[in-house]
């Protein structure tokens, strides 16, 4: 009988160690991101690695990251794909840009009309729980099964820099070839009176020094990195898009964390975001004279020079938007950005 029972006990203690040991491994996420593990030039580090620490520290340890850069899981693509695959064997969460989470939500277009932002506090009181911030999180959990948690600042407004002149309003660009990021770039040149051609980042700073294309609009992070001041002249900081990606969990992976844990990697996300605009923003404006110091001639536009851009530029991007998003969501982002802008107008 004794031995019976030291049977039935060993074999509850075993049970025991090997749920303990598969929940363990449960817990340990895959954390993929574009671009090094390096904190100094790739603000997307910067951040997952105060996120991570933050969430291993809120859970107690219960929750663990390995860390995946430079596209180690895969494209953006493959990562999302990988990511809404269902069951607790995709332990994984990414940070997505607009190429990865877009085409399961177009919808997230909306946020990057241009010129909807008159300040980063704007930004991100609409980014931090708007109207149309809500909604989005809803669908991508219903169309992707997954947990869109934050949006996770990735470098400064966009700025217009180009080879050839001063771009103060509008008709200054008329006759200038810019590279486009993708079609919704390319509708901003055309209302512009310019035109555009997609052109992949790494081919980016030999297209501009052999003048097949002779402007392109990224933020001062970018210009740098790349070295394009070495084959651009002029910057015009026109606020044009908030640069930012996306922090996205596998669903079933964080549903099966316990509220108390889900919450505290939620307070990790939000604390090591605001920690992380801080720097970039501050880190934004020493790039900008960086570039100067460089020989960048850098113009900030006046506020009726910044009515013309968005009475321009927001019509043309908004038609081209149309036919991938319906028009409510147009609407209600453009609401909820009028909103913020003037909720942070006096700050």
């Amino acid at each position: 009988m004794v031995g019976k029972v030291y049977k039935v006990f060993f074999s509850v203690l075993v049970a025991c160690v090997c749920f303990a040991a598969y929940a363990a491994d449960a817990a340990t996420v895959k954390m993929s991101f574009t671009g090094p593990a390096d904190a100094k030039t790739n603000a997307l580090y910067y951040f997952v690695e105060r996120f991570t620490k933050y969430a291993e520290e809120g859970t107690e340890g219960r929750v663990k990251f390995e860390l995946y850069p430079d596209g180690q899981l895969g494209s953006e693509q493959e990562r999302m794909e990988l990511l809404m695959k269902s069951g607790l064997n995709q332990p994984v969460a990414d940070i997505a840009s607009f190429a990865g989470l877009a085409p399961v939500v177009p919808e997230l277009y909306a946020s990057s009309v241009p010129f909807m932002f008159n300040s980063y506090e704007a930004a991100h009181l609409f980014f931090d729980g708007s109207e149309y911030w809500t909604k989005l999180q809803g669908l991508f959990e219903e169309r992707a099964g997954g947990v869109l948690l934050d949006a996770v600042e990735e470098g400064g407004f966009l700025a217009f820099t180009n080879s050839q002149r001063e771009l103060k309003s509008p008709s200054d660009f008329k006759g200038l070839k810019f590279r486009g990021m993708d079609e919704g770039q390319l509708a901003i040149f055309q209302a512009f009176g310019a035109s555009g051609t997609p052109i992949p980042w790494g081919e980016l700073y030999l297209a501009l020094k052999s003048g097949v294309v002779e402007g392109q609009m990224n933020p001062a992070m970018y210009i740098i990195i790349g070295s394009l001041y070495e084959v651009q002249k002029y910057m015009t900081l026109a606020n044009i898009q908030y640069s930012d990606q996306f922090l996205v969990f596998n669903g079933d992976l964080f549903k099966s964390f316990s509220p108390e844990d889900q919450q505290a990697i939620r307070a990790a996300a939000r604390k090591a975001n605001n920690e992380t605009r801080a720097w970039i923003e501050v880190e934004d404006l020493n790039q900008i004279e960086h570039l100067k110091q460089q020989g960048m001639q850098v113009y900030a536009p006046t506020a009726a020079e910044m009515d013309q851009f968005r009475s321009l530029g927001q019509p043309g991007y908004i038609e081209w938007l149309k036919s991938r998003v319906p028009q409510e969501w147009i609407d209600l982002a453009l609401k909820e950005s009028e909103a913020a802008n003037e909720k942070t107008a006096s700050k």
